[in-house]
């Protein structure tokens, strides 16, 4: 049974990551086909699935939709145009540290999905290529969101599996290493994109001529969305001390914005990603049929023998092997089947120690960057870029990304060895 669980597996991350079927339908035929042929049974199905990180996700995808919808962050892209001046370098990093900022703290998916409209419009009004700009985007949606515990869907698993690990541990040791990644990275695309980017003089003057004020619908409910956005960020912060949950964080904000704002209910659900959250179930369950037949304890154990116990071995064996594996497949499965992994390498004595788990948040999140299926934000941002005439190539996204993320994770070695191991 532990081979076909295996086997079940692989085979369910070969279709996700090659995009021959919908991740979501692979998730849950997986799933399903665990529990039928008994490799779990439905008892412990239901126990493989984390709740916290559904009601994470459910909780900040209607806190995001309820807010987007009064136009606040078009209005502030189309700001950022202007603070530019139209001058390459200052678009490019202003829209780097938007982005990057923006999917700290709303998620990199849901900021890529707001951004990236908007660039197309910048692009098309500067007469320069868009498919710089968006790149740069999405390498730093994903570097940005690595900051925090609810940036990226693989720190929210992380985050929502190991209650020792507050919103404000996440912030202490990921934050300073990705604003470092960020500014770094950033630089260097500018330098690669810098010719594809020269805006003549007369384009600069039209981004003065924009309106972003034109893009706000509503300002009773902009008050009210940005009050309970930042409210909820804030409970973020303080969730450990008031022994909350960010599940329940979440929850609770998008309960209250529910209650205050004029939209009805009906229109804030539509708002919710039901694939991504139905994908995730399904994840779960298959995750937790390689636990029950004992693979990922095998591979636990693998791990400790090859490293031979050592500490540094162990954080920069999961830091690299974290940023491959994403790579090949997509670091949401990959994080997610890692993480009972992660759980058994914990000293058996000495306390709780968060090492390895920095470790795995910084491969996962910045080895998302290699490839254009290495994470959901590549996936969407591509999308939109091919639907508006300017596809990005699985080969054009590698010869960009890999030594991004290898860059970015020589940064996060020097940050480990210096900072934690």
């Amino acid at each position: 049974m532990e081979i076909v669980a295996v086997c079940v597996f692989v085979v369910a991350l070969a279709l996700i990551a090659f995009e021959w079927v919908h991740r979501t339908k692979v998730a849950l035929a997986g799933a399903g086909l665990m529990v039928v042929i008994g490799v779990l049974d439905e008892e412990h199905a239901i126990e493989a699935v984390d709740w916290s990180t559904l009601g994470l996700l459910t909780g900040m995808m209607i806190l995001v939709g309820l807010t987007e919808r009064t136009g606040i962050f078009t209005y502030l892209a189309l700001r950022v145009a202007q603070l530019s001046g139209g001058r390459p370098f200052r678009l490019v990093l202003l829209l780097a540290l938007t982005t990057g900022v923006l999917s700290a703290f709303l998620d990199n998916l849901t900021t890529i999905l707001l951004v990236v409209p908007v660039t197309l419009l910048i692009a098309d009004v500067l007469r320069v290529s868009p498919v710089p700009l968006v790149l740069i985007e999405i390498l730093a949606s994903n570097i940005g969101g690595t900051a925090t515990l609810i940036g990226d869907p693989p720190n929210i698993l992380i985050g929502t599996h190991v209650p020792e690990l507050s919103f404000i541990d996440f912030v202490v040791n990921l934050a300073p290493v990705s604003i470092v990644t960020l500014l770094a990275t950033t630089g260097l695309l500018y330098l690669v994109f810098r010719r594809q980017l020269a805006v003549p003089p007369e384009r600069a003057l039209e981004v003065e001529r924009l309106d972003p004020l034109e893009a706000i619908r509503g300002s009773r409910h902009i008050r009210r969305s940005l009050g309970v956005l930042a409210g909820t960020i804030v409970g973020f912060f303080l969730h450990s001390l008031l022994h909350v949950e960010p599940a329940v964080v979440a929850l609770a904000g998008a309960t209250v914005l529910l209650l205050v704002s004029v939209g009805d209910v009906d229109e804030a659900f539509a708002r919710v990603d039901w694939t991504t959250l139905f994908f995730f179930l399904g994840l779960f369950v298959m995750v937790g049929g390689l636990e029950a037949q004992g693979v990922l304890a095998r591979v636990a154990d693998f791990l400790s023998d090859v490293t031979g116990g050592s500490r540094v071995a162990e954080g920069l064996v999961i830091l690299w092997g974290a940023a491959l594996g994403s790579a090949l497949v997509d670091n949401i499965p990959f994080t997610a089947a890692m993480i009972p992994v992660v759980d058994r390498l914990q000293p058996v004595a000495g306390g709780f120690d968060d090492t390895n788990w920095w470790a795995l948040a910084l491969g996962a999140c910045f080895g998302g960057n290699a490839t254009v299926i290495a994470a959901a934000a590549n996936v969407a941002a591509s999308g939109v870029l091919a639907r508006s005439g300017n596809p990005v190539s699985f080969t054009r996204f590698l010869v960009v990304g890999v030594p991004v993320t290898l860059f970015s994770l020589g940064i996060a070695t020097g940050y480990l060895l210096l900072f934690q191991l």
